[in-house]
């Protein structure tokens, strides 16, 4: 093949490093966002937040009141505090149910805003508390610590150990006891498994009442035997459990009447008492806790208009620092004035590349809610089908930039937080010729199981042919899956009898 040069004319789309932060500012989500910015604030000295003014107005007051050259001394809020408070004088006679606020003014109670209303000083602040990770293993030490309380002997509390350490976080023994039994020979040759079961019935009455069983049935079985002997139907709820516990997670009633010789109402009964039992008894030691999602975007109805707000807490303004910005000179090419003219130049990107995050973010939110206003409206049965091409049209983008900015960002609206996701959602033919969203069928079905005869619920066959009656054509297949995706159990396993 000879080799030749040639000459084509064309248009490319060049990755810029302006391009490439915005990108990537435009895809995170509100916290990714703000630890990306204190990340830029620590490392670009050329940029700081708008809001820090404290420092600036000082100086600002200082340099008025130094037209002359005696030096002025500027004083802060605090020695104004002091100030206040040496002049006061303590009362000869106070009652005995004054408080210390009566007597001397004290300093401004410090105030979290809670979203973008304002916060007053005398605010509740123990909501901030509320989210306050336990640890990770805290159903391991809430066990260790009541073992420590039993006071066992040194043989005793290694076996304990042993087994706390084979309970997993629903409250279960994973571990059999011929294992653990394996496990601590080496160190107690003459060790019995009578002792491990002993051990393990003390364990099961600790709190949570159960943790360490070994099946659902045991757990159940060990808290119906805490009650008293005379509560009715007490002793054929244990005979259930004990034995006919897979007819009861089947529904079979027939049967469970049948075995335990009971009738409609007296097994009824039966299976309340036993569902006063908690089956994940490691549940109630929860290692979880609270997760709160920060709006990006605020909804709100006003003067019969919907509105769309960005949540500025979620990122604060930003500002180039006049005083290094005034020390940048043209035509110096020294180290430290390089140093300045580049962090200059990243801290405009950085704040236009903001600027371009925010109105992205704002035109997406209220596309969304013009498309989606008799959702806001009327509810998730009014949601209309809807795509990521449909937004890309409408604000000429590209369907990637739509798909970015939509991904882990929330809009806080008086129907709930949702994700921007939510209300884009596939479509389902209708009778008419129209399309019907799938979350608003997903609501229709959800709204017909709620209204069901628990005796005779209503089969997937069944909520099909009264969708096609709405004029919404939906397979068999597909209102299963959609009741599978909202946790919805089939129509055997919803059959009750009370």
């Amino acid at each position: 093949m000879k080799q030749s040069l040639q000459l084509k004319i064309g248009q490319s789309l060049t990755m810029t490093p302006q391009l490439q932060q915005a990108i990537k500012l435009l895809q995170l989500s509100s916290l990714e966002l703000q630890s990306e910015i204190q990340e830029t604030l620590d490392s670009n000295p050329l940029l700081e937040q708008e809001d820090n003014l404290g420092e600036v107005q000082l100086q600002e007051k200082a340099s008025e009141g130094n037209s002359e050259d005696e030096p002025t001394q500027v004083k802060t809020s605090s020695d104004t505090l002091s100030d206040d408070r040496a002049e006061q004088t303590l009362p000869e006679d106070l009652s005995i149910d004054t408080g210390w606020d009566d007597i001397y003014d004290t300093a401004p109670t410090a105030s979290v805003s809670q979203g973008p209303g304002p916060s007053s000083a005398g605010e509740d602040f123990s909501d901030l508390f509320e989210n306050q990770a336990k640890p990770a293993d805290a159903l391991y030490e809430h066990l260790v610590w009541q073992l420590d309380c039993a006071h066992l002997s040194d043989t005793d509390k290694a076996i304990g150990m042993a087994i706390i350490d084979g309970i997993d976080d629903r409250g279960y023994l994973t571990e059999t006891l011929e294992d653990i039994h394996q496990g601590l020979l080496p160190e107690y040759p003459e060790l019995e498994l009578d002792e491990i079961e002993a051990v393990l019935h003390l364990i099961q009455h600790f709190d949570p009442l159960a943790v360490g069983a070994r099946s659902p049935a045991e757990c159940m079985t060990i808290q119906l035997r805490q009650y008293d002997t005379e509560t009715p139907h007490l002793t054929k709820a244990l005979a259930l459990v004990e034995n006919y516990l897979d007819y009861l997670a089947g529904n079979d009633f027939a049967v469970l009447k049948r075995r335990l010789q009971a009738n409609d109402t007296e097994l009824g009964d039966i299976i309340k008492l036993i569902q006063t039992t908690n089956p994940h008894p490691g549940q109630l030691i929860s290692n979880s806790h609270a997760e709160y999602i920060t709006p990006d975007v605020y909804v709100a109805k006003n003067n019969g208009e919907w509105s769309v707000k960005i949540n500025r807490e979620n990122a604060p303004r930003l500002r180039i620092n006049n005083t290094y910005a005034s020390l940048v000179k043209r035509g110096d090419n020294s180290e430290q004035n390089n140093y300045l003219r580049d962090h200059l130049q990243e801290a405009r990107w950085f704040i236009k590349s903001l600027q371009s995050r925010n109105d992205t973010l704002l035109r997406v939110a209220r596309a969304i809610v013009e498309r989606q206003y008799d959702f806001l409206e009327h509810g998730e049965e009014a949601m209309k089908p809807m795509v990521l091409r449909d937004i890309a049209e409408e604000l000429d983008m590209h369907e990637s930039t739509i798909s970015r900015v939509t991904t882990m960002k929330y809009m806080h609206t008086p129907r709930g937080v949702l994700e921007f996701k939510y209300f884009f959602s596939s479509h389902v033919g209708t009778a008419d010729g129209g399309e019907c969203s799938a979350t608003a069928i997903r609501a229709i079905i959800k709204k017909l199981i709620a209204v069901e005869n628990p005796n005779k619920p209503l089969s997937d066959n069944k909520i099909a042919a009264l969708l096609d009656d709405k004029g919404i054509n939906v397979a068999r297949r597909t209102i299963a899956k959609y009741r599978e995706a909202m946790q919805i159990p089939p129509s055997n396993e919803r059959k009750r009898l009370f």
